[in-house]
């Protein structure tokens, strides 16, 4: 019987001294990818992200690394500039970590004749880690309000 108290005790003692994974910061997740689109770098851009990513504007909805990379990241990151987020809320778990907020962008012109533009709106962002220990980002959603002409 004894034995088995000592097998106990030392058994709690062990688990106990166990480090407890850290969770993710996901302001560094978020800064490592609005830095990637901000300097025109769709190939690190793409590489955040998962292999079943979502995205979803408005009626959009992209599906799969492969049609987010080309119809949302590839079309998309030679038309904007100086991407900026305001987080309102964020949360992190040892599996996923998110954050949501408002936007702000510039819009750049697509021809001569045209006025640089800003866009704003609301955006969430859906970190999962993979089963390697990396995380990637799952799922992305932006709501946009209609482009502004910038003085």
């Amino acid at each position: 019987m004894k034995r088995y108290v000592y097998i106990l005790f030392f058994a709690a003692i062990l688990t106990s001294c166990a480090q407890p994974e850290e969770a993710v910061n996901v302001q560094s997740l978020n800064q490592e990818f609005i830095g990637a689109w901000n300097s025109n770098d769709p190939e690190k851009v793409i590489s955040y992200l998962a292999d079943d990513v979502q995205f979803v504007q408005g009626e959009t909805h992209f599906n799969g690394k492969t049609e987010v990379a080309n119809k949302w990241v590839k079309d998309t990151y030679g038309t904007i500039a100086d991407l900026k987020t305001n987080v309102v809320s964020s949360g992190v778990d040892k599996e996923m970590a998110y954050e949501a907020g408002t936007f702000s962008v510039d819009v750049l012109p697509t021809s001569q004749d045209q006025l640089r533009g800003i866009g704003e709106g609301n955006f969430m962002l859906l970190w999962k880690k993979t089963a390697e220990g990396e995380w990637k980002l799952s799922y992305a959603q932006l709501e946009g309000l209609p482009v502004q002409v910038k003085n």
